[in-house]
């Protein structure tokens, strides 16, 4: 009996663009995790200006039966390991790196117990985590328990777990198939705690989806708000700068400086200007995108109140919306300072290339003058020229007609230069004429000379 033979279908579409497949798998390079309820979520975002890769993989290394993990696995932008007890996802963006723990909740740290030691029963120490390479940006500890949330039993232990502090707390989603409460505060360990009650029977997939909301939502709200010490930084020097051109407008008008000596001081303060926005534009268009991105998770939440609870929305749209505000404005204020430096420079420009025209008009006419005075010196040269030669001409002449009369020739000297003094004055003319014309068919004088 003969095997049955699999025959892969026949591609018949035309050649793929190079990054097809790229981009394609783009949708599914980053999925949601699935999570097992209850769970701790550990979650670390840092800064990694100056860490390469390879300074990450060698930590990532250091975590349990990973010693031999090969560097093409960080070849990508994503990579998620299994671990004794958990797994660990790594992401590298373009300005952090995040890594998030997914494990098993400590016992003890449910509903009911008061800010439980969660960093107590990592399943990768607290020394991997606390050698992270990079600049700490955002450090989470979420956890996710089970929990009846169709009444408000569950948040007075739930408060409790915050050790009373204040808390913004939402329903999630159109039917309320979660909660989510959170202090926004740095707890004395460096990590900010949100806790996310679900029913029993909520689905790994939709935990996991929640636990990447509220993640995501976090890190692209404190990366916006990097922006902001850049705006508060630039504001004084816009403020001084926009003074320093009304300054040298008031004196641009008022004609007290030179204009080259504006146009100098203009040209400083646009060489300012550009450094300020190469330096903070950047930051400025990062900080809208990340905001935009933060408002689209904080959108996907799809937050309901949850009996006049201040929820997270309305907490981080207070907070969030002035320091996006003060951005914009810092960058708008730059952009509209350029501008009206270069509207000053144009009209600067404009009255020095004026300027520039009369002088330049001045001196055509002083060349026309000089030209004039030249053709007049030119036409008295001609004519004493014209006197010099037909001098010398009538002198060979009267010294020829005296060698003839010594010879014997009967002819008078004097009355014969006399004679052909006339013939000699227009002989002379008539070549020097023609030299001249000869010499304006060739181009090498201006037939205006000639007369």
């Amino acid at each position: 009996m003969t095997e049955p033979t699999t025959t892969l279908p026949a591609r018949w579409l035309p050649p793929d663009d190079p990054l097809r497949q790229r981009l394609h798998d783009e949708a599914h390079a980053r999925p949601a995790a699935r999570i097992r309820m209850p769970a701790l979520v550990l979650y670390v975002a840092v800064r990694h200006d100056g860490v390469e890769r390879s300074a990450q993989l060698q930590h990532l290394r250091r975590l349990p039966d990973q010693a031999d993990l090969p560097a093409e696995a960080l070849d990508g932008q994503f990579l998620r390991l299994r671990l004794p007890g958990g797994s660990l996802r790594w992401e590298r963006h373009t300005e952090f790196t995040r890594y998030t723990l997914f494990q098993p909740l400590p016992e003890g740290s449910g509903l009911g117990s008061t800010d439980p030691p969660l960093m107590d029963a990592l399943i990768v120490g607290r020394d991997w985590v606390g050698a992270i390479p990079g600049q700490v940006l955002v450090a989470i500890e979420l956890v996710m328990l089970h929990a009846d949330i169709t009444t408000d039993d569950w948040l007075v232990p739930a408060r409790q777990w915050f050790g009373g502090r204040p808390v913004a707390v939402s329903h999630m989603g159109r039917d309320g198939h979660s909660a989510v409460m959170t202090d926004f505060l740095l707890a004395d360990d460096g990590f900010e705690r949100i806790l996310a009650v679900a029913p029993p029977g909520t689905t790994e997939t939709r935990a996991g989806r929640i636990s990447q909301r509220l993640l995501e939502m976090e890190t692209y709200r404190l990366m916006a708000l990097l922006g902001l010490p850049a705006a508060k930084t630039l504001l004084p020097e816009v403020a001084q700068a926009e003074q320093q051109l009304s300054a040298l407008t008031a004196r641009f008008e008022a004609r007290e400086a030179s204009d080259q000596t504006l146009l100098d001081e203009l040209v400083l303060l646009a060489a300012r200007l550009e450094r300020a926005t190469a330096e903070y534009a950047f930051r400025f268009d990062a900080t809208r995108a990340y905001d935009t991105l933060m408002q689209q998770r904080l959108a996907e939440l799809r937050e309901t109140y949850l009996h006049g609870q201040q929820t997270l929305g309305e907490f981080l749209q207070r907070r969030q919306a002035p320091a996006v505000a003060t951005v914009e404005a810092a960058s708008q204020r730059l952009a509209s300072l350029a501008a009206r430096v270069e509207r000053a420079s144009g009209l600067l420009r404009t009255r020095v290339d004026i300027a520039t025209e009369a002088q330049n008009q001045q001196l055509l006419n002083r060349l026309a003058q000089g030209q004039a005075l030249q053709l007049r010196l030119q036409a008295t040269v001609e004519g004493l020229s014209i006197a010099a030669i037909t001098y010398y001409v009538v002198s060979l002449v009267l010294y020829g007609a005296k060698a003839a009369a010594a010879a014997g020739v009967p002819i008078d000297p004097e009355i014969a230069a006399g004679t052909l003094l006339p013939v000699v004055v227009f002989g002379v003319w008539r070549a020097t004429r023609g030299i001249q014309a000869r010499l304006a068919r060739r181009g090498l004088v201006d037939a205006d000379t000639k007369g």
